[in-house]
């Protein structure tokens, strides 16, 4: 049988932790420093000016570690932009950033200062749509709709790029946005459909 029991090792953890914490002989109490340092307030970003579908808008006191994906969201109000996985998996956060594709969940805020961002709210001229956005619809290249937003993001840039000539090359270039409900034809469709009508 053992000669230790649950009761007797638990009281000698109790006595080591507290002669760590104690402090050294002859230490000034009042000056001595806590074992554990405070933890640090989290930075602010101050007043973020970022560049959004052509307008500036400032998002006071946003902290340094706020991505961009929950400033659009939580800060400047744009909820087009969806949050899906949050780890940069799905693409439904994507947004055009100075032209290029950038997932937003990765994103922090304050680096795309002074860039040009463009969301889904930023696509339609009024009630013109872009023609991606009407090449969704009239292929009916969503279900549940949460991919939407970033699907059409990525075919935007996925067209400008020039990468939209097959079926394999749309679904090589749009392989970064994740479609839960398999809408994946009718998408490639719509990308198609979209890049004929750009080029018109």
């Amino acid at each position: 049988m053992s000669q230790h029991s649950r009761r007797s090792v638990l009281k000698s953890g109790g006595v080591a932790a507290a002669a760590v914490m104690a402090p050294l002989p002859g230490a000034d109490p009042a000056t001595a420093q806590p074992a554990v340092a405070p933890a640090e307030q989290p930075r602010t970003a101050g007043n973020l000016k970022l560049d959004i579908n052509g307008a500036q808008h400032r998002l006071p006191a946003v902290e340094a570690r706020v991505t961009l994906l929950d400033a659009l969201r939580e800060h400047a109000g744009l909820t087009g932009t969806k949050k899906g996985c949050d780890r940069g998996e799905c693409g439904a956060c994507t947004v055009l950033v100075d032209g290029r594709r950038v997932k937003s969940c990765l994103t922090l805020a304050m680096m795309e200062e002074g860039r040009s961002i463009t969301t889904i709210e930023g696509l339609a001229q009024g009630a013109q749509l872009h023609p991606v956005q009407e090449a969704f619809v009239r292929r009916d290249a969503f279900q549940c709709g949460i991919c939407t937003p970033g699907q059409i993001m990525s075919a935007v840039a996925c067209i400008e790029e020039g990468h939209a000539d097959s079926e394999e090359e749309i679904r090589e270039w749009m392989s970064g946005n994740l479609c839960r409900c398999s809408c994946y034809p009718n998408i490639v469709d719509a990308v198609a459909d979209a890049a004929k009508a750009v080029r018109r």
